[in-house]
């Protein structure tokens, strides 16, 4: 992928927003997520990544190009946001200090910021080679899940705790569990899905069937 070449907003390096997940299915939560990255970052570009390879699942997800179509009709009305494709094209386990490094090597002095949710932070620590993902990027938590407990886990990254900041966001209750199970049900309807996900990713998933017992062989179970 090459390097950004849009007008800059604002002096200084790129400032690059890298936001991965499973997005089985991307949700509405992920949705409120990426915007607040964009708008209170004020980044250049956000790259949302869905996962290849995802060694730390114990199910198996979704084939990745339904994972994929779901990524990009959801995040389709956030403006300088790229659905990026490179960790599901990836041979192997995917890593997130992999995508990192590559990005600035690509994007040679850019600012990188690493976006996920607070369940995701709680886990850093096993994450593969985490140390280094920290010295990369700064790693911005959703705020709608710290509560004083997570945020006083900043202070244990002692002298690395500036490499950390909080986004604020609304409070979703939804997880893409949740949007599963809904539509397992042999009953569930498109309506049902709608407070949960984007109008577009609902009738994706009816269409295609995702997520239903009978659904052909690489949807989730």
């Amino acid at each position: 992928m090459s390097p950004l070449r849009r007008p800059k907003a604002h002096p200084g390096p790129l400032r690059i927003g890298v936001f991965g997940g499973a997005f089985d299915p991307p949700h509405k939560a992920h949705v409120a997520l990426a915007q607040a990255a964009l708008e209170q970052l004020a980044l250049d570009q956000l790259h949302v990544l869905p996962t290849g390879v995802a060694w730390h699942k114990a199910r198996a997800l979704s084939a990745p190009e339904h994972r994929l179509a779901m990524s990009r009709l959801a995040f389709c009305e956030l403006h300088r946001v790229v659905i990026d494709e490179r960790e599901i094209q990836r041979a192997g386990p995917t890593f997130t200090i992999d995508t990192l490094d590559a990005l600035q090597a690509e994007n040679a002095g850019a600012e990188l910021f690493l976006v996920m949710g607070a369940d995701q932070f709680t886990a850093l620590r096993q994450w593969h080679r985490w140390q280094a993902i920290v010295e990369v990027a700064i790693i911005c938590v959703a705020d709608r899940a710290i509560n004083v407990r997570a945020s006083g886990m900043f202070d244990s990254y002692g002298g690395q705790k500036h490499r950390f900041l909080s986004l604020q966001m609304p409070e979703w209750s939804v997880s893409a569990t949740q949007v599963r199970q809904l539509a397992a049900a042999p009953t569930a309807s498109t309506a049902e899905l709608l407070p949960l996900v984007p109008a577009a990713v609902a009738r994706y998933i009816a269409a295609q069937r995702l997520y239903k017992v009978d659904a052909a062989a690489g949807s989730s179970p």
